[in-house]
């Protein structure tokens, strides 16, 4: 009975603690450390799909550095008080934040890194910042070659249309969306932590566009970036770990947000 009692108050104080830090410090502990080459993280990838233009030709990459990645998308109780505003079609504390352009998700990483540098919550040595495409999809895959990181399926056999029973533990997207005003990490997450890296939210990455990634494919020059992971928006096929979209310097969508990495200066 005094060890259950004990358990149950240790519980109480943990949950009390973890509610009364704010948005910044509660951030701060929100990372996956992600080691390429050690444990359960590959030192190799294979990047890309034959199944998609876009992300053809399918490739073997080497991720050389360790780094670490954010379990959440940006919600908008973090981005206000980074930022001082919410920009937010769909509102709600834990939601993840939309409508912003990839400068501003910039701005963000580098407004973030000077406030936990002066709480001594990040390191002179760290940085916050956007992932880059191969970071996103080598985490989004979390070890895995198949179409999603639960398998080459969405669907079971009995689903039809935009139905995808088995990505709905996963992701949000069109077929399940419906009616939802979700919190971050309200779904499953992937092998590796990792919270709704398939739909909810397009996420924007540090990369310019590329239409593919064939050599001597110019970036775009208008300032357009990738983004990737399929949104609620979508139908279960773009939400693949190797989906990948353009996004313009100017757009704005309630359906593209972002995630951070906290990694070391390079």
């Amino acid at each position: 009975m005094m060890r259950w009692l004990l358990c149950w108050c240790l519980l109480v104080s943990w949950a009390g603690a973890e509610e009364a830090m704010d948005p910044l410090q509660k951030f701060a502990t929100e990372f996956v450390a992600i080691t390429p080459g050690q444990g359960d993280f590959p030192a190799t990838m294979k990047q890309g799909t034959a199944d998609l233009a876009a992300a053809q030709p399918v490739h073997e990459v080497t991720l050389k550095h360790s780094f670490q990645m954010a379990k959440y998308e940006v919600p908008q109780n973090l981005y206000e008080q980074v930022m001082g505003i919410n920009p937010s079609l769909w509102k709600g504390a834990r939601n993840s934040v939309e409508m912003l352009t990839p400068a501003e998700a910039q701005q963000f990483c580098e407004k973030a890194t000077a406030l936990l540098r002066e709480r001594k919550l990040l390191s002179a040595e760290e940085v916050i910042r956007l992932p880059t495409e191969l970071e996103w999809e080598y985490c989004c895959r979390a070890g895995t070659t198949t179409r999603y990181s639960f398998g080459d399926a969405a669907q079971n056999a009995g689903d039809a249309g935009t139905k995808a029973t088995r990505l709905d533990k996963y992701g949000w997207h069109t077929g399940n969306a419906a009616g939802n005003d979700p919190p971050v990490g309200a779904l499953a997450p992937n092998p590796w932590g990792l919270y709704d890296m398939h739909g909810y939210l397009w996420e924007i990455c540090s990369d310019p566009w590329k239409p593919d990634y064939a050599e001597g494919t110019d970036a775009d020059a208008q300032g357009a970036h990738v983004m990737r992971g399929g949104s609620w928006k979508d139908s279960y096929q773009k939400l693949a770990s190797a989906s990948r979209q353009k996004f313009l310097a100017a757009g704005k969508d309630d359906a593209v947000g972002f995630r951070c990495v906290k990694a070391a200066v390079r």
